[in-house]
């Protein structure tokens, strides 16, 4: 595990971000949490410590570079996956009440133990498809922020994520490379659903040559009562 230590703090500390030692145990514990269920479930693809401190705790981390994450934001991780941005960012920011959404039972499962083997206190794990999540009274406009580190289309992911936000919250999307057209079809999307695009920011994955996209989409306006639509309209006729 020394080797993802030194990877993490080096990457940590590009981002400007120092990280204690209960920190790092935290890490190693998620770490070894990971490779353990990834052998009878299929969390991850990447298995060497290298590579998971890189591509899935800085990149997490990166997010708190490029967006201003208020103390004790109540935030959602929408299709969580193995907890990637949430829980690298939960470790470090543990003021944060973080819900994470995933529509996969066993994922859940999975967060639900490294919940109790990291001792996370305001860490709730819900089962449930984004766009049912985004209906529910109890989380709807209920949120200051949205992560969504996806491979889904910017439109489609604002159609998920923006319900969720209370008005002046802000949605925060984590893309690879060049988004420069996405991003442009998604206007319309972001536009309908109350958001408005307050930043872009393209910068290099710390240690790597990897080029990563922050947006960071305000919710400026509440979203009519329509949305999100069923997921098979959603991927059918994004908006």
């Amino acid at each position: 595990m020394d080797i993802l230590k030194e990877k993490l703090i080096s990457g940590a500390k590009a981002l400007g971000i120092e990280l204690d030692e209960a920190a790092l145990q935290k890490f190693e514990a998620f770490t070894g949490e990971l490779l353990e269920w990834n052998k009878v479930m299929n969390l991850t693809a990447i298995t060497e410590p290298e590579q998971i401190a890189v591509k899935h705790y800085v990149d997490s981390l990166s997010l708190l570079k490029y967006a201003d994450i208020k103390k004790d934001a109540k935030i959602a991780d929408v299709g969580c996956g193995a907890g990637f941005p949430g829980v690298p960012v939960k470790i470090v920011r543990e003021d944060i009440s973080l819900y994470c959404i995933d529509s996969l039972g066993k994922r859940i499962k999975f967060l639900e133990n490294v919940k109790e083997k990291l001792n996370f206190q305001q860490f709730e794990c819900l089962h449930s498809r984004a766009e049912d999540a985004g209906r529910q009274p109890q989380l709807r406009g209920s949120f200051d922020y949205v992560f969504a580190r996806a491979v889904a289309k910017l439109r489609v992911l604002a159609e998920y994520c923006i319900p969720l936000l209370k008005t002046g919250g802000a949605f925060i999307a984590m893309k690879a490379g060049d988004v420069e057209e996405e991003i442009s079809e998604a206007k319309n999307a972001i536009k309908t659903l109350g958001g408005k695009i307050e930043s872009v920011s393209e910068y290099t994955l710390p240690g790597t040559d990897i080029a990563r996209t922050i947006i960071v989409i305000s919710k400026i306006a509440d979203t009519p009562a329509k949305y999100p639509r069923p997921s098979a309209k959603i991927a059918k006729a994004p908006l």
